[in-house]
């Protein structure tokens, strides 16, 4: 990045959710007010897409220090990179990209052991300790699922069902064609309707 600006703040994390909300308007302008040195407009992209990024950091490192530390890293480097990223293109996939790639080859080096967190929906009557047990094994059900799937089609998974990214988009960012990404969303839906089938079954029976 060219010129000096403000030192961007410091921004709290927040707790993984599925958020996937739409490029903001004017953000060509505040990628290029960040290419010319403005501190401001850095920070404000950083609160822009923090939420986010921790959501996805999360899902591909599984804990919640390294998920910080991924993110931390990823708006280091996207602002050491602004100058090579193309105008007029999308800001998400190219920033994303850098994240995950980024993160995997952190699992790679660290040899982690990914957890998957799968949240518990809400009600406002309280589930009765029938409905919470099958609830907890169908969570656990398909946390083990998930976990028998390759790592990246795991991760497309994820990035479609669970952060609301299209098959273009993960495409970009994964750096693989659309077709691929389909590929493996229709291989890993398959691999979990035969892994949850037992316990559907169950239901029935």
């Amino acid at each position: 990045m060219n010129g000096t600006g403000a030192a961007p703040t410091a921004v709290a994390f927040p707790v993984a959710t599925g958020a996937a909300p739409a490029a903001p308007d004017g953000e060509a302008e505040l990628v290029e007010r960040v290419r010319r040195g403005d501190g401001r407009a850095f920070d404000t992209l950083v609160t822009r897409y923090m939420h986010r990024a921790f959501s996805v950091a999360f899902r591909v490192l599984g804990q919640k220090e390294d998920a910080e530390d991924l993110v931390q890293d990823t708006f280091m480097v996207v602002l050491q990179r602004i100058d090579s990223f193309e105008p007029g293109r999308s800001f998400a996939p190219w920033f994303f990209r850098i994240l995950v790639n980024r993160g995997l080859n952190a699992r790679k080096a660290r040899a982690l052991r990914t957890v998957d967190e799968i949240p518990e929906t809400a009600s406002s009557q309280g589930p009765s300790p029938e409905r919470e047990a099958e609830r907890a094994e169908l969570r656990d059900r398909l946390a083990a699922a998930l976990a028998t799937l390759p790592q990246r089609q795991r991760l497309v998974v994820e990035l479609f069902e669970l952060e609301g990214f299209s098959g273009p988009e993960i495409a970009q960012i994964m750096e693989i064609s659309d077709g691929t990404v389909r590929w493996h969303l229709h291989e890993a839906r398959k691999a979990l309707r035969q892994a949850l089938a037992p316990y559907e079954r169950s239901r029935e029976g």
